[in-house]
C-alpha cells in the first residue's frame, strides 16, 4: 500500500540485510582474520628466522676471527716456550745446578708468570721425567707421561709439544689448560730436562675478545668428543647446555651434538636458541694436532625482542588492514546490497503497474496521467485515449456519488467498491482507489486498480440460484468417496437428526450396517453409476418406515468417484412374508448384487434351503479375454443369456449377478441329480440358438451350517473342475452328504 511521506511502496523495498548476507559477511570476516593471523605470523616468523640467520652469519665470521687468533696465540705460546728453553739463565743452571741459580731462575719465571696474562706456571723435569721445581703450585708433580720421553718420542729438538686442554682446580676453580713441553738437549742430542709452561685457555680468550666473556655474547670450547671447556662460566640457563666445567654436550643435546659431529661449522635452530659452531685447530704438527669446537649461541627470546619493535609495526599494520578489509567488506555488501534493492523497486514498480489488474495513476486535478494496457481492456477505452481523461466520467459516476468518495479519500486515504459496468464494457469491476502525497511536490495523486469480477458475481449468482433450487423437501447430501459428508441441505440434516456435516459419515448416520456394504457400493458406482436401496435406519422409531436411498456417484478424469449424490426419501418396507423374516423378490426378477441374493437365501425355509443346489454359470469364452475392449461384447452376451435363461427359469428358482461374466441360479428343493438335469437342458437351449460356446457351470449341494460365502465356494471349485474336463463342460462338488 502506498505511504504518504515516503518514496518506497512497501518496507520490503528498502535495505534488508538477509540471513545468508549475513552469514556471507561473517564468513568472509572470519577468513579475513584467520588470514591475516596467519599471514602476520609467517611474517613475524621469517623476520626472526631472517635475523636469526644474519645473526648467525655475522657470528659465524666471528667465530673465525677467534679461531685464527687462538691458533696463533698457541704458536706463539709455542715459540714463547722455545725462546724459555733457550733462556741463559736455563742453560747455566742445567750446567752447573746450583740453589743460588735456582732462585734467580725461578724469580725470572714468576715474573714472567705475573706479567704473561695467559701463562699460569713454568715448570722443570730432569732427564727421567721428575718434576724438579716450577713457579707455583697449582700444577700437579707427577712424573710426565712416558709416550714423551726419550726412549718413545718421535719430537725433539727445537720442537714444542701442545697437551690437549685439561682442568686444574686453581682458587676453588676448574681452570682449563694446555701445557707445552720443550726438550733441552745436549749438543749431542741427549736430554739434559724437559721445559712445561701452562697456558690458561680463559684468559686467553679474554685477551682476544672480552665480549666473548658476557652474556650477551658467549662462546664455548668444546672437544670433539662433547666435553665443554669454556663458556660454563656465562651460566647461559639454556635446557640441554651443560652448566658446569667437563660436561659433555653429547649426553645434554644429543640433536645438536648430531649436527656438529656431522660438519665442521653451521648453524643450528633449536627450541630455545640458535647455535653457530665452528671447529678449529691449535696446532697443525700430526703428532700434536689438536681439534676443538667453537660454539656461540644466541636465546630465541633475544632475537624476539631485537624484532619486537618491527613486530609491532607489522601487527600495527595489520590491523590497519584489517579494519580496511572490513569497511571494505561492508561497502561492498552495502553496495550490492543498495543496487539490487533499486533494482527490485523499478521491478517492482513495473510489475505493479504492469500486471494483470487494471492500474490508474490520477493527478490532484482528477484527470488520469497514465495507464497500463489491462485498464484500457477492461474500461473497454483504447490506451491512447484514456490519458487526461476525467475519473468520474471513466467510473460513471455522478457528482454526488464522486464527492462521497473524494470525502473518505481525505479520511482513510482510500476506497474500494464494486461498480457494474455492463452497459459500458460488459463487465463488472472491483475499485481500489489509494490517496498518497507526492514526495517532491506539493499535492496528491491517486493509484487507482480495476480487477475484473463479473465471473465472480456470476460464480455468487449461481450459488444464490442453487442454494435456492437446494431448498426443497427431498434430502440430499453431497458425499465424497469415502462416505464422509461435504454437504447436506436442511431437509437431510432434519431427517438423520444433525446440525451440521463436521466429521459426519454416511454409513454411520444410515446404520444398517452400510459401512460392511460401502466397498460393494462404491465399486457397483464405479460401473454402473447409481445405486438403489431401501436403508432400515428407522431414525423415528416407526417399524412400518424406512428411507429409499439413491447414491449418484461422480467421476474424476483419473476415473474414480470424486463426489457422490445421495438423496432420500421415506419409504414403505416392503411386503414381509409371515413364515420368512424377510423380502423375498418376485421369480421373473434378476438379483443384481449379492446382498440381495443372501437376503433371499436367508429368507427360505429351513426344509428348502437344506435341500436346495446352487448353480454358477461362466458365460465368458476364451476369445473374449484377449483385450479389454471386449468387455462390451462381454456384458452383451451375458445378457443375451439371462433373458434367455429367465423365459425358462422354474418356478421358486431365483437368478442373480455375481460377477461380470458369471451368473449364480439358487435351486430350493433341488437334488444335485435335478439341478444336473437342469444344467445339461440350459445348456443345450443356448447351444441350440449358438449361446453355449464357451459356457461351463459348476453345481455344489448346500450342507448343514453353511452360508452362502461358503455356497459359493463350494460352486466356485465345481466350476474350476468343468473348465478343467473340457467335455460337457459341468461338474459337481460337494454334492454327497455325510
Amino acid at each position: 500500500m502506498l505511504t504518504q511521506k515516503t518514496s518506497l511502496l512497501i518496507t520490503g523495498q528498502g535495505l534488508h540485510w538477509s540471513t545468508q548476507r549475513i552469514f556471507s559477511v561473517a564468513t568472509q570476516i572470519i577468513i579475513l582474520l584467520i588470514s591475516v593471523i596467519l599471514l602476520t605470523n609467517v611474517i613475524i616468523t621469517l623476520g626472526e628466522r631472517r635475523l636469526q640467520e644474519d645473526w648467525a652469519t655475522q657470528r659465524y665470521s666471528e667465530l673465525q676471527s677467534v679461531g685464527t687468533l687462538i691458533a696463533d696465540k698457541v704458536s706463539f705460546q709455542q715459540f714463547r716456550t722455545q725462546m724459555l728453553a733457550n733462556a741463559e739463565l736455563l742453560k747455566r743452571y742445567l750446567t752447573i745446578p746450583s740453589e743460588i741459580r735456582q732462585k734467580k731462575l725461578q724469580q725470572h719465571w714468576a715474573l714472567m708468570t705475573r706479567n704473561i696474562p695467559g701463562l699460569l706456571d713454568i715448570a722443570l723435569f730432569d732427564p727421567q721425567g721428575k718434576y724438579k721445581f716450577s713457579t707455583t703450585n697449582n700444577f700437579s708433580r707427577e712424573p710426565l707421561p712416558a709416550s714423551l720421553l726419550e726412549g718413545s718420542r718421535n719430537m725433539g729438538g727445537t720442537e714444542v709439544y701442545t697437551s690437549p686442554l685439561e682442568f686444574t682446580p686453581i682458587n676453588g676453580k676448574l681452570e682449563p689448560y694446555l701445557y707445552q713441553l720443550a726438550w733441552l738437549e745436549n749438543p749431542n742430542q741427549s736430554v739434559r730436562g724437559y721445559l712445561v709452561t701452562y697456558q690458561s685457555m680463559t684468559r686467553m680468550l679474554k685477551s682476544i675478545k672480552p665480549a666473548y666473556s658476557s652474556a650477551e655474547s658467549p662462546l664455548m670450547i668444546l672437544d670433539t668428543q662433547g666435553l665443554l671447556y669454556a663458556g660454563a662460566e656465562n651460566k647461559p640457563n639454556i635446557n640441554r647446555i651443560p652448566e658446569t666445567m667437563g660436561g659433555s654436550l653429547r649426553q645434554t643435546y644429543p640433536a645438536l651434538w648430531r649436527k656438529m659431529s656431522n660438519s665442521n661449522f653451521g648453524q643450528f635452530h633449536g627450541d630455545d636458541a640458535t647455535f653457530v659452531y665452528l671447529k678449529i685447530e691449535l696446532t697443525t704438527q700430526y703428532e700434536t694436532r689438536r681439534e676443538y669446537y667453537l660454539v656461540s649461541y644466541v636465546r630465541n627470546d633475544a632475537i624476539a625482542e631485537n624484532f619486537s619493535e618491527w613486530r609491532n609495526i607489522l601487527i600495527a599494520g595489520a590491523l590497519v588492514l584489517t579494519l580496511l578489509a572490513l569497511a571494505l567488506i561492508l561497502l561492498s555488501h552495502s553496495y550490492r546490497i543498495g543496487q539490487r534493492s533499486r533494482a527490485f523497486s523499478i521491478d517492482l514498480a513495473n510489475r505493479l503497474f504492469y500486471q494483470d489488474i487494471g492500474c490508474v495513476i490520477v493527478n490532484e486535478n482528477n484527470r488520469v496521467v497514465t495507464a497500463n494496457e489491462k485498464a484500457a481492456q477492461l474500461l473497454a477505452i483504447p490506451l491512447d485515449e484514456l490519458s487526461d481523461r476525467n475519473l468520474q466520467r471513466i467510473l460513471q459516476l455522478e457528482n454526488e456519488q464522486y464527492a462521497d468518495i473524494l470525502t473518505q479519500l481525505e479520511k482513510d486515504k482510500k476506497w474500494h467498491d464494486v461498480i457494474d459496468l455492463e452497459d459500458l464494457c460488459g463487465c463488472t469491476l472491483a475499485v481500489n482507489i489509494s490517496s498518497a502525497i507526492r514526495s517532491a511536490k506539493k499535492g496528491s495523486y491517486l493509484l487507482v486498480t480495476f480487477e475484473d469480477v463479473t465471473q465472480l458475481k456470476q460464480a455468487q449468482q449461481q450459488a444464490h440460484l442453487n442454494q435456492l433450487l437446494n431448498d426443497n423437501a427431498v434430502a440430499c447430501a453431497l458425499v465424497k468417496a469415502n462416505g464422509e459428508l461435504e454437504l447436506a441441505n436442511d431437509a437431510f440434516k432434519e431427517l438423520v437428526s444433525i446440525h451440521n456435516t463436521d466429521n459426519k459419515n454416511l454409513t454411520e448416520l444410515l446404520n444398517n450396517d452400510l459401512d460392511v456394504q460401502w466397498p460393494r457400493i462404491t465399486q457397483q458406482l464405479l460401473l454402473q453409476s447409481t445405486w438403489k436401496g431401501q436403508i432400515l435406519c428407522d431414525p423415528n422409531g416407526h417399524e412400518n418406515t424406512c428411507l429409499q436411498a439413491t447414491l449418484k456417484g461422480h467421476l474424476d478424469a483419473a476415473g474414480e468417484i470424486e463426489h457422490i449424490v445421495c438423496t432420500l426419501e421415506k419409504a414403505q418396507k416392503r411386503t414381509l412374508l409371515k413364515d420368512r423374516g424377510d423380502f423375498i423378490p418376485h421369480r421373473s426378477t434378476i438379483l443384481i448384487n449379492l446382498r440381495d441374493l443372501d437376503d433371499y437365501f436367508n429368507s427360505l425355509s429351513r426344509v428348502s434351503r437344506d435341500n436346495s443346489s446352487l448353480l454358477l454359470i461362466d458365460i465368458t469364452a476364451e476369445s473374449m479375454l484377449s483385450h479389454m475392449s471386449d468387455i462390451g461384447q462381454l456384458e452383451s452376451r451375458q445378457r443375451e443369456v439371462e433373458i434367455h435363461i429367465l423365459k425358462s427359469l422354474p418356478m421358486g428358482y431365483q437368478m442373480s449377478h455375481w460377477q461380470l461374466g458369471k451368473l449364480i441360479v439358487i435351486l430350493p428343493n433341488t437334488h444335485p441329480d435335478d439341478a444336473h438335469h437342469y444344467a445339461v437342458s440350459t445348456l443345450a437351449s443356448l447351444n441350440d440358438i449358438g449361446l453355449g460356446a464357451g459356457i461351463c457351470m459348476g453345481i455344489a449341494s448346500y450342507q448343514p451350517e453353511q452360508n452362502l460365502e461358503q455356497y459359493l465356494i463350494n460352486a466356485e471349485v465345481a466350476l474350476k473342475r468343468a473348465k478343467q474336463i473340457g467335455e460337457q463342460n459341468i461338474c459337481q462338488a460337494f454334492t454327497r452328504h455325510n
